[in-house]
C-alpha cells in the first residue's frame, strides 16, 4: 500500500465531499479513490467514512485520523516549500465566512488577493451555518464573536458596533423604545443563528425579545425591518443604506451593547499551510482600513 497516496485520497475526499470530485482533483478517477480509501479502511479496521448518495461524512474516527493526516500533509507541504527559494504560496484554500460579511467585505478583496498569489485558487464556503474546520476541509473560517472552542486558535482583524434599528412607519404605528426593557413590547424580528437566541444583549443587561419573524439571515433580517415589520439589530454596516436614507432610525442610542469582534479562527493543532498565512496578513491588512471594522466606540462610557 502506497501510504501517502491513500492518506492524501482520504483526505482530499473529505475536504471536496466526494470521491468523484477527489478523483478529479487528483487525476486518478472516483474507483480508484475509492478502492483507495477503503483499503485504508480496511488496513486501520475502522470506518472512517459515511458514505451516502449525496455526500460523505466523517465518523468520529474519521474526524480524529482526518486531523492527524492533514497535519502531516501540510508539514510535508512546508518542508517542501522551505527548500524552494522565492516560490510564492500555491494550492487550494478552502475559507468559510458568513453571508453579510463575505458580501460586503470579504468579496471585494478577491480580485487583489488573487492578482498578488496567482498560484492559489480560493475556495470561499459562504453560508451563516457554523462550520466544524475539522469535518468539512477547511483551513480558515472568518466567524463574528468570541471564540469559545479551546481547540481553535483566533486572529481578531476586525471590530464593529451593534445597533437597533427600525423603520419609521414601524415606529409611528408603535411608539419608540425608551430603554432596552421597553423592547418586550416590540415585535423584534429574530435572527436565530445569533449565539444568545431571542435574548438581546446590551453592556449592562439582556432582555428577552420575541416576534412574529424569525430568519437565519442577517440580510433577511435587514429586508424585513426596511419593510416596517419590526425592531432589528445587528451590524451598523449592514443597515447603512436604510439609515442613510431616511427609511430607518438608530434606537437606544444611550445604552450601547459591547462591539463585537472579527476574527479569523483556525485549529490549533494543525500546521497553517503558507496560503493560509498569506491569507490571513491580506485581510488583516484590508480590514484595518475600514472604518466599519475598526469601532470607534470601544472605550466609550455609557450615559
Amino acid at each position: 500500500m502506497d501510504k501517502f497516496l491513500v492518506i492524501t485520497c482520504f483526505a482530499r475526499a473529505v475536504e471536496t465531499g466526494s470521491f468523484s470530485a477527489a478523483g478529479r482533483d487528483l487525476g486518478l478517477g472516483q474507483p480508484n479513490v475509492s478502492r483507495y480509501v477503503a483499503a485504508l479502511e480496511e488496513h486501520l479496521q475502522t470506518r472512517l467514512l459515511h458514505r451516502t448518495t449525496r455526500k460523505l461524512a466523517l465518523t468520529p474516527d474519521g474526524e480524529r485520523y482526518y486531523a492527524e493526516v492533514r497535519c502531516i500533509l501540510d508539514a510535508l507541504e512546508e518542508s517542501e516549500s522551505s527548500f524552494r527559494e522565492n516560490v510564492d504560496p500555491s494550492g487550494l484554500l478552502r475559507v468559510a465566512c458568513p453571508t453579510a460579511l463575505a458580501h460586503v467585505f470579504v468579496l471585494p478583496q478577491v480580485p487583489a488577493f488573487l492578482e498578488r498569489y496567482p498560484g492559489l485558487t480560493l475556495d470561499l464556503q459562504i453560508n451563516d451555518r457554523y462550520v466544524n474546520l475539522v469535518d468539512e476541509g477547511a483551513e480558515l473560517a472568518i466567524r463574528i464573536g468570541h471564540l469559545e472552542d479551546s481547540a481553535l486558535r483566533a486572529r481578531r482583524i476586525g471590530l464593529y458596533d451593534r445597533v437597533f434599528v427600525a423603520s419609521k412607519s414601524y415606529l409611528a404605528k408603535r411608539g419608540v423604545p425608551v430603554t432596552p426593557d421597553d423592547l418586550r413590547g416590540h415585535d423584534c424580528v429574530i435572527y436565530t443563528l445569533l449565539s444568545s437566541g431571542a435574548t438581546w444583549r446590551f453592556r449592562d443587561t439582556e432582555v428577552p425579545v420575541s416576534g412574529r419573524l424569525r430568519v437565519n439571515s442577517p440580510e433577511a433580517v435587514r429586508e424585513l425591518v426596511n419593510a416596517g415589520l419590526g425592531v432589528g439589530q445587528g451590524p451598523e454596516w449592514l443597515f447603512e443604506e436604510g439609515l442613510k436614507n431616511g427609511n430607518l432610525q438608530l434606537l437606544l442610542t444611550e445604552y450601547p451593547p459591547l462591539p463585537v469582534p472579527v476574527q479569523i479562527i483556525y485549529v490549533a493543532n494543525r500546521l497553517l499551510p503558507t496560503r493560509a498565512v498569506v491569507f490571513m496578513d491580506f485581510i488583516a491588512e484590508a480590514f484595518s482600513k475600514i472604518p466599519a471594522l475598526n469601532a470607534p466606540h470601544e472605550q466609550r462610557s455609557v450615559r
